[in-house]
C-alpha cells in the first residue's frame, strides 16, 4: 500500500477515529474510553460538535473560559498583537503587554504583591512559587526545608506540584520520587480545630519554609470549601513564625469566588500567589507567580549564585499577555461584575431547591462555584463510578459536566444566559431524580 492510498483511507475515517489512532488524552484510560467528541466550533457557553449536537460548557473547559468561547473582543486584541510582535525572548528584553499586565494586576491584587514572574501554566506557577520559597531561605543562609500543605490538596502534575498535593490516585506511581510534605486537615467547618492543632505542633520547630494552600476551595479534591476566617487563623499562625504563605489561586482567581481573587476575602495576605487558567480567559497558555518585595529582595545580590535560575521558552508571550489584558477589560466591566453577582444569586436559589433532595448529601457554594455532593454507596473519591454515569447523562442531555467522583459542580463562563443556566439546573435535577 503506497502513501497516497494510506492518505485516502485515513481521510475516510471520522475525526474521532483519526484521533483514536494517534492521540493520547489527559486523565483518560485510553483502553476503555469512548471515542472523543469532535468539536468544530464554539460560541459563548455553547460547544458545537461535528455531528450537529450542542453542549453547554458548564465547567468552562477545565475552569478556563470565564468570558465564554470565541469572544470577538479577545480574538481581536490577540490578532492585533500577533501582527505587531508575536514573541520575544524575555531574558534581557521586555515588551508593552507584559509591563501593562503587571501594572494593571498590581491594582487589583492583594496589596502585599509587588513583583511578577511569568510562566505558562498552573503547575509551573506552583513550581515557581515553591522554588522562590526554598531559595528565599537558601539565599538567606537559613536552613528551612519543611513544607506544609492541606490533605487532599491538588496543585498540579509536575513533580514539585505533585509533591505538595495530597497523595492520591493522581500521584501514586510517583510517590517514591516526591519530596516530603507535612499534610494537615483543611480548615473545613468540622476540622478547623484539628487543623489548628496539627499546625501548631508542626510550627514548634523553626524549620518550615512555606505553607501552600488553595484559598477557600480545594478544586480537584472535590470542591471542598472552608471559611476565610478559618484560613486566616492558619496564615496568622504561620506568619508569626515567618513561614512563607503561598496561595494557589490557579482555579479560584479572576472572579470565581465573587472577588477578583480569593485572597481578597482574607485579612492576612499571602507572600506568594500562583495564577493561571482564567488569567487569559482560556485563550492562550500563561501563568504568573507574584510575590512580596521582601521575597524579591532575597534574590538581589552582587553574587550571581543568588539569581533565580528559572525560565520558560514562552515566558511572557506577547499574544498571551494581550489575551490577559483583553480578559481584564471584560472582567472589570460593570456588565461582567453584574453577571458574577447574578450567578451567585441564581446558585443560591438552586441550592435551596435541591439541598433536601434524597440523593443529595450536601451542597456547597462560594461565589460562582456550586458543588453538589451526592449520596452514594461508594466511598467519596475521584474514581467513584457514579462520575461516568453523571458525565454521560449530562452529555446526552446537552450539558458538559465533569464530576469529581460523586461531586457535581457548576463552574460556567460568567456570560452564561438565564436560559442556558436553567437548562443546566434542569439536567441536574433530572439526573438526581434518575439516580
Amino acid at each position: 500500500m503506497n502513501n497516497n492510498t494510506t492518505d485516502v483511507l485515513e481521510s475516510q475515517k471520522s475525526l474521532a477515529e483519526r484521533d483514536k489512532a494517534h492521540i493520547w488524552h489527559p486523565y483518560t484510560q485510553m483502553k476503555t474510553a469512548a471515542l472523543p467528541i469532535p468539536i468544530k466550533k464554539a460560541k459563548g457557553t455553547v460547544l458545537y460538535a461535528e455531528d450537529g449536537k450542542e453542549y453547554i460548557d458548564a465547567v468552562s473547559s477545565w475552569w478556563l473560559n470565564i468570558h465564554g468561547h470565541a469572544h470577538p473582543y479577545i480574538a481581536k486584541k490577540v490578532y492585533e498583537q500577533m501582527l505587531e510582535l508575536e514573541h520575544v525572548i524575555f531574558a534581557g528584553f521586555t515588551h508593552e503587554p507584559a509591563v501593562t499586565l503587571a501594572e494593571r494586576l498590581l491594582k487589583i491584587l492583594p496589596s502585599k504583591q509587588k513583583k511578577f514572574f511569568f510562566s505558562d501554566n498552573g503547575s509551573t506557577a506552583v513550581e515557581v512559587g515553591l522554588k522562590m520559597a526554598f531559595q528565599y531561605w537558601y539565599n538567606k543562609d537559613i536552613k528551612r526545608t519543611k513544607v506544609i500543605a492541606f490533605k487532599d490538596a491538588y496543585h498540579g502534575d509536575t513533580f514539585g506540584a505533585m509533591a505538595v498535593s495530597g497523595r492520591s490516585v493522581f500521584t501514586a506511581p510517583f510517590n517514591p520520587f516526591l519530596f516530603d510534605v507535612v499534610f494537615i486537615d483543611a480548615p473545613t467547618p468540622t476540622k478547623i480545630e484539628s487543623s489548628k492543632q496539627q499546625l501548631a505542633e508542626i510550627l514548634e520547630n523553626d524549620d518550615v519554609a512555606c505553607f501552600i494552600f488553595e484559598p477557600l476551595i480545594q478544586g480537584a479534591g472535590g470542591m471542598q470549601m472552608h471559611a476565610p476566617e478559618h484560613l486566616d487563623e492558619l496564615i496568622a499562625m504561620c506568619q508569626a513564625k515567618e513561614v512563607l504563605c503561598i496561595a494557589d489561586e490557579v482555579m479560584v482567581g479572576f472572579g470565581r469566588t465573587g472577588k477578583y481573587f480569593a485572597s481578597l476575602h482574607l485579612e492576612n495576605q499571602p507572600d506568594i500567589m500562583c495564577l493561571s487558567k482564567a488569567l487569559t480567559a482560556g485563550y492562550l497558555p500563561l501563568a504568573l507567580t507574584t510575590c512580596t518585595q521582601e521575597v524579591y529582595n532575597a534574590f538581589l545580590s552582587d553574587s550571581p549564585l543568588k539569581t533565580f535560575f528559572h525560565g520558560h521558552s514562552f515566558t511572557a508571550n506577547t499574544t498571551a499577555c494581550a489575551a490577559a489584558l483583553a480578559s481584564l477589560d471584560l472582567l472589570q466591566s460593570d456588565e461582567c461584575q453584574g453577571k458574577i453577582k447574578w450567578l451567585n444569586e441564581q446558585h443560591q436559589a438552586f441550592q435551596q431547591k435541591i439541598e433536601s433532595h434524597k440523593n443529595v448529601d450536601n451542597t456547597r457554594l462560594c461565589g460562582t462555584i456550586l458543588a453538589i455532593e451526592l449520596q452514594t454507596a461508594e466511598t467519596t473519591s475521584y474514581l467513584n463510578n457514579v462520575r461516568y454515569f453523571i458525565a454521560n447523562f449530562a452529555l446526552e442531555n446537552g450539558v458538559l459536566l465533569r464530576p469529581l467522583g460523586n461531586v457535581i459542580y457548576i463552574l460556567s463562563p460568567f456570560c452564561i444566559t438565564e436560559e442556558e443556566l436553567n437548562k443546566v439546573y434542569h439536567v441536574i435535577v433530572k439526573l438526581l431524580d434518575t439516580l
